[in-house]
């Protein structure tokens, strides 16, 4: 039987009415799509990252993050086992360096590309809960009955907030991998598979929150357990992580882990934070502190555009120390300037409210030294639109490796800075072009200065790990460099030269181990697995 055959008019009579049906249908499809895309930079990141894993909305405020932590999953991560060493013993070093080497090697003959391969392996330290559950409890249990503020007026729990590196990167590192979106960072369960040791101590907050005495004798047992460890023993602490982002924390201990990787606020040069030579770029590394703003995202960026009539914008200390005297000398040039608005203000709740809001309404927003050349200001100015003048001719800045901050801010020198008229008249007279094309490089930055929960890509987690990689290469080497000068520390003992060794005993015990110095020790005592013949 044939078809039924359709008659023609009718056919052309639907055509219209299927193509405004199909028009209407892409129509419906991409107003929905947009009304799903993000807004927030740190959203599509990780939807880019893990195209099939569920969005899960990040959480950037350290007290909701940390109350969520603590509540479900501290129970679950305190009963994770890894084999951090409790109990040393003499031998465990060598031991430890024979697996390391013999790792190093597989990984040299197995990877084209060790060592400068990704992702980077971190133990993390189990440390006793003094050191970690106990002190993040102690915050939980005390930020919102305590109004107790340092001896310039800071609120302490917001001076906490704001230098808590120390939990977000360890709150990731601490994640299943099912969680976690970083992909250049593994955390790994045993020593000899690690590039660097991560130290989960909370110094900020032991400074912070504990009488001054119990604080020292806590700094003096977290010291003792970390050196005790064979990892510590074998380099010397070379690739052993410390967070120490404020000042005054630690600072009674520093002396002994001066080898150590710090993660630190600015490089303070004038000697009042760190002694000389305690610090250098070339070992540690500086994070940005956290916001004490609230993001402002592409939706806001856009509504605040007509708003930013103040032209240049300082709410904060206006006395300040050592290199942020130039404060006092700034608010005598400024006060009183047409569209500038200079404010005294601390970091509390009602000043974290008045920044923000005057950040959203400026062009320009001050950054000048504060007692170390870095202030948390810098980092506020970025996440809120607010073009950063920074006037800290001593100032490092985070990842700088990496990002170009002339992208996004404007860097005036403290002499040109005070003379009468220059830095506004110098303001003025950037163009309108160069406005647009910074505040639209604030807006893909801003990104780099956000701590989250979990760590997206291209947040100031994933540049930490980015960061550390290029210094493997260096920590490696002066960890080799130190273990060759235990020869001529061992050889100039007067019982060696006495003997010239041969009633010392070396323990060799895997064939990798000590080789490019043996022949200077073969009068003493090797320790060996076996009497290889073959002269390999």
């Amino acid at each position: 039987m044939r078809a039924k055959q359709i008659p023609s008019s009718f056919t052309r009579s639907k055509s219209p009415v299927l193509l405004l049906f199909f028009i209407l249908s892409l129509l419906a499809v991409s107003f929905l799509f947009f009304l799903s895309s993000p807004s927030d930079p740190t959203r599509s990141s990780s939807r880019q990252a893990f195209p099939n894993r569920p969005l899960i909305r990040p959480e950037t405020s350290f007290v909701a993050s940390l109350e969520h932590f603590l509540t479900h999953k501290a129970p679950e991560y305190q009963r994770r086992s890894d084999d951090t060493v409790r109990t040393v013993l003499e031998d465990d070093v060598s031991r430890l360096d024979e697996r390391k080497i013999a790792k190093e090697m597989e990984w040299l003959h197995g990877d084209p590309y060790y060592p400068l391969s990704m992702p980077v392996r971190v133990y993390v330290y189990e440390m006793p809960s003094k050191f970690t559950y106990d002190l993040l409890w102690l915050f939980q249990n005390t930020y919102r009955e305590t109004s107790n503020l340092t001896s310039n007026g800071s609120p302490v729990h917001r001076l906490i907030e704001q230098h808590s590196i120390d939990y977000w990167l360890w709150v990731d590192l601490m994640a299943p991998d099912s969680e976690r979106l970083l992909k250049n960072v593994v955390r790994v369960d045993r020593h000899e598979d690690a590039d660097l040791f991560y130290v989960p101590f909370f110094t900020t907050i032991s400074f912070f929150l504990m009488e001054k005495q119990q604080c020292k004798a806590l700094y003096r047992e977290a010291l003792k357990w970390v050196t005790d460890q064979p990892a510590w023993k074998r380099s010397e602490g070379r690739d052993h992580i410390f967070p120490i982002h404020h000042p005054w924390s630690f600072k009674s201990v520093r002396k002994f882990v001066k080898n150590a990787i710090w993660l630190l606020p600015d490089m303070d040069s004038t000697g009042n934070w760190y002694k000389p030579g305690q610090v250098s770029l070339e070992k540690d590394l500086i994070l940005p502190y956290v916001p004490n703003v609230d993001l402002c995202d592409a939706k806001c960026l856009s509504e605040s555009e007509a708003k930013r009539t103040i032209l240049l914008f300082f709410r904060g200390r206006l006395k300040r120390n050592a290199g942020g005297k130039i404060r006092s000398k700034l608010v005598s040039e400024l006060t009183g300037a047409k569209d500038v608005v200079i404010e005294e203000g601390s970091a509390g709740e009602g000043g974290k409210a008045a920044a923000q809001k005057g950040m959203r309404r400026s062009i320009f927003c001050l950054s000048p030294a504060g007692d170390t050349p870095s202030s948390a200001r810098l980092f506020d100015a970025i996440v809120s639109g607010c073009i950063p003048v920074i006037i800290s001719d001593e100032l490092e800045l985070p990842f700088e490796g990496i990002l170009d901050y002339r992208k996004i801010a404007l860097f005036v020198s403290s002499t040109d800075a005070v003379q009468p008229g220059w830095l506004l008249n110098y303001l003025k007279g950037i163009s309108s072009t160069q406005l647009r094309e910074m505040r639209r490089n604030l807006a893909e930055y801003s990104r780099h200065f956000v701590y989250s929960s979990p760590a997206q890509p291209l947040g100031p987690e994933d540049l930490v790990w980015r960061m550390m990689a290029g210094k493997l290469v260096n920590i490696k080497l002066h960890t080799r460099r130190s273990q060759r000068e235990a020869l001529k520390w061992v050889t100039d003992q007067p019982a060696w030269r006495r003997s010239e060794g041969r009633d010392h005993i070396f323990p060799i015990h895997h064939p990798w181990s000590f080789k490019s110095v043996r022949k200077f020790v073969k009068n003493a005592i090797w320790l060996l697995p076996d009497m290889d013949s073959t002269g390999n």
